[in-house]
């Protein structure tokens, strides 16, 4: 996100950094790691309160959405916490506070946005099917109606922060087609399993709807015409998702050229064998043009152009696959020490692999491509 960015919007990306970098590096994820426990409820609001969410909330609730550049804006936060590997709930919140500003009724605004934006209460949207091939389709909950009652079953899979979640956004499907609903994760019927996760950092689960009876006043918007508000979630969703991946790379090729330029062998330092330069230059490029496609990608996503859904896939396939190709040959530059519990190169690899899968796969997303060229 350093390509044509506003002052103020540098001035974002510094307060950002330097928040982080003081109050949630590498080290306390380490620390929490240890301790195996999750990031405190009040590390999360004190971070919200960093006015992360401000671009997605209208000023009448405390927000800044109408001097915002929402996705733009978000992305250089999302891109900032890439680089510490941070462990809190963006990505979901983010997703949630811009459904509920347009598509919420008043009372859904008035009553959840703020506390949204505060961190006092956190959100996971569910949507996605079990599978290698989901994460971009709204397959995974089924929903039935009859009269005024609402009945949702099925499972989301990979829910990031769903364990956290206080509340839910459930994208569903039936014969009329897409619905969104808001709900408490405390709904009878709602069961949200954990999951082991190779990112130590992220906390992901499989949410189980059975038999979950709503009401109406749960709809966000309107019943059955909700599947281009999906899309706009998923663009966002995949902008952030991008932005976060461009900052764990452009962390961890930092830190990987101080190490070769200080690490000697044969009486000179191994950054200057041509061998490591000719990979550590492959890298930048590839590192380049990523940043250049989640810049396009969140543009056109704030300005909701007509290619927006081709820029996020094609950011999105780009960052999955270099991310990991890129970081684990990092971690290989760094030799034995790379691959010991005590660097920090493991946080950055295990997001950039997670983060591969996670919202679509590179393969999931060339499909999608296609489908969106009409092939």
């Amino acid at each position: 996100m350093d390509i044509n960015i506003t002052e103020d919007q540098r001035m974002l990306q510094d307060a950002t950094r330097r928040y982080l970098e003081a109050r949630a590096p590498v080290t306390y994820l380490r620390q929490l790691v240890e301790a195996q426990t999750p990031m405190p409820d009040i590390a999360w609001r004190e971070g919200a309160g960093q006015g992360w969410l401000a671009p997605f909330v209208p000023e009448s609730l405390g927000g800044m959405a109408e001097s915002a550049q929402g996705a733009i804006d978000a992305a250089i936060v999302a891109e900032e916490m890439g680089r510490v590997v941070y462990p809190g709930h963006y990505l979901p919140n983010s997703v949630l506070a811009f459904a509920i500003a347009q598509w919420g009724s008043q009372a859904q605004r008035e009553t959840l946005l703020p506390a949204l934006a505060a961190g006092e209460q956190r959100g996971a949207w569910c949507f996605a099917a079990p599978g290698v091939d989901s994460g971009t389709a709204p397959d995974g909950v089924r929903l039935e109606r009859s009269g005024g009652q609402i009945t949702l079953r099925g499972v989301a899979a990979n829910v990031q922060s769903a364990p956290d979640a206080d509340l839910l956004l459930v994208t569903a499907t039936d014969g009329e087609g897409v619905t969104q609903l808001l709900l408490p994760a405390a709904t009878a019927g709602i069961e949200v399993r954990a999951l082991d996760t190779l990112d130590l950092g992220r906390r992901l689960a499989d949410v189980e709807f059975r038999d979950v009876s709503v009401t109406a006043d749960a709809v966000l918007g309107a019943h059955g015409a909700a599947a281009d508000c999906f899309e706009q979630q998923l663009q966002l969703a995949l902008v952030l998702h991008c932005a976060e991946t461009v900052g764990v790379i452009d962390r961890a090729l930092e830190f990987t050229l101080d190490y070769v330029q200080q690490r000697y062998a044969f009486g000179r330092p191994i950054g200057s064998f041509q061998a490591l330069k000719h990979r550590l230059a492959d890298h930048a490029a590839q590192h380049e043009g990523g940043k250049a496609l989640v810049a396009r990608a969140a543009k056109a996503v704030q300005e909701q152009a007509a290619d927006a859904a081709v820029a996020v896939s094609i950011a999105k396939s780009h960052c999955g696959r270099w991310a990991t190709e890129i970081i684990r040959d990092c971690l290989h530059m760094h030799g034995g020490i790379g691959m010991t519990w005590e660097h920090d190169i493991q946080f950055y690899l295990r997001r950039a692999v997670s983060n591969e899968a996670l919202w679509g796969s590179p393969a999931v997303h060339h499909e999608r491509l296609c489908r969106l060229a009409g092939l």
